[in-house]
């Protein structure tokens, strides 16, 4: 596997970890436990950070040539991944400021 192919997988591994992350935020707001699901939601932005840095690696040394620019299944896996978690993440983020 090259080098970029596991940034991607890695990046797919990230995104699932921050929805996950933010569904469990989601059950703590439904047992009425605000501070942990904030916790949780911390924790999810900070593993959708962590993927959005490979992300713009990878587009990076794709506009150095670095990279083939090649778009791949998984690569558009992986950006599926990364965008359902933001958007989760986001969507209940909201949900807790609602409830506060």
């Amino acid at each position: 596997m090259k080098m970029e192919e596991m940034d991607i997988v890695k990046m797919i591994a990230i995104s699932g970890d921050s929805k996950a992350k933010a569904f469990e935020a989601l059950k703590c707001l439904k047992d009425k436990d605000i501070a942990r699901a904030k916790e949780l939601i911390k924790e999810s932005r900070q593993l959708d950070l962590e993927a959005h840095n490979l992300q713009t690696n990878l587009i990076s040394k794709a506009l150095m040539g670095e990279e083939d620019t090649k778009v791949t299944l998984l690569m558009v896996h992986a950006q599926d991944h990364y965008m359902t978690s933001q958007l989760a993440r986001d969507l209940i983020e909201a949900m807790i400021a609602i409830y506060e």
